[in-house]
């Protein structure tokens, strides 16, 4: 389940891909036309800033734009950073790996199911990208 500061940033980064030329698009702009908390966006296009995804301009004409085009961007990059693991267990994880305690990978079924569950959601979101959004 994507929480809701995944759910804002997908909303946020769909309507920057909207903009016409990758022009720079004030915080207050995104946050008013897709009513979320001016606050909670802050934060989050900061993040997205860190990892490279989003650049951002001061001053008169600032704003955030796209450092990458979003035909560019996986759905899954986003997931990782905003929520963490896509996979439904820490021990099929490809990035955030943690073998359980009380387990033996080797002969455990739950494991072996979530590893095909995890590939199956991989299979999207690492070829669905922030353009597709646009594009439904």
């Amino acid at each position: 389940m994507l929480s809701k500061k995944t759910q804002y940033a997908f909303q946020a980064l769909s309507y920057l891909a909207q903009q016409p030329g990758n022009e720079p698009v004030l915080i207050a702009e995104i946050s008013r036309k897709r009513k979320i908390p001016l606050k909670f966006l802050e934060n989050i296009l900061l993040l997205l800033r860190k990892d490279g995804i989003l650049e951002s301009k001061k001053g008169k004409g600032g704003g955030y734009f796209f450092r990458i085009p979003p035909k560019k961007i996986p759905l899954a990059r986003v997931i990782r950073l905003l929520d963490g693991p896509i996979a439904p267990l820490s021990c099929v994880s490809l990035h955030f790996y943690e073998r359980c305690r009380n387990c033996d990978e080797k002969h455990c079924g739950l494991h072996d199911m979530m590893i095909k569950v995890r590939d199956a959601n991989l299979k999207i979101l690492e070829k669905k990208t922030i353009a597709d959004i646009l594009n439904r």
